[in-house]
This record gives C-alpha cells, sequence and structure tokens, in this order.
C-alpha cells in the first residue's frame, strides 16, 4: 500500500529553539501551528510524531515534510521539484 503525500508546509527549515518536553511535530503539513501538529490530520491517515527534548536546544524542524530524519530538516527541501 502506497504511504499518502504530505503536504509540504515550507521549503526550508523550521529553526527555533525548544525547551525540555515532549512535542509533537505534523506529519501531514496541513498544520496551521507549522512545525507543530494542530490536529489537521484529523480524518486522514497521517498521526503527528512525537519526539523529546531533554534540555534546552535550538533544532532545525523539517518543513518540507520528505526529511530522512523526521522530524529534524536533513536537506531533502533542496531536491524537491520546483512549487
Amino acid at each position: 500500500m502506497d504511504q499518502p503525500t504530505p503536504t509540504i508546509a515550507g521549503r526550508r527549515p523550521i529553526v527555533t529553539t525548544l525547551e525540555p518536553g515532549t512535542y509533537y511535530w505534523c506529519a501531514c503539513g496541513k498544520s496551521l501551528k507549522q512545525p507543530f501538529c494542530d490536529g489537521s490530520h484529523a480524518g486522514t491517515a497521517f498521526r503527528p510524531m512525537q519526539f523529546k527534548v531533554e534540555e534546552k536546544k535550538q533544532v532545525a524542524l523539517c518543513a518540507c515534510k520528505h526529511s530522512r530524519n523526521m522530524p529534524y530538516c536533513d536537506g531533502s527541501h533542496r531536491n524537491l521539484p520546483p512549487a
């Protein structure tokens, strides 16, 4: 069975500083609170990805939804076809 294709929310990573805690990264690309889940995936095959941050740090979170290292950016946005 084929995996559904996520919506490309952005073509650059979202760089932010996160405090220690549990976060839910948007995997569908439809959240209005990118890069975090707001429940927009409801009724689809997508589910948010839970990840934990142990200490305050700056991260680059994937916005194109094609990273091989989700939820973190791996540069996959550079290989997307033009918009």
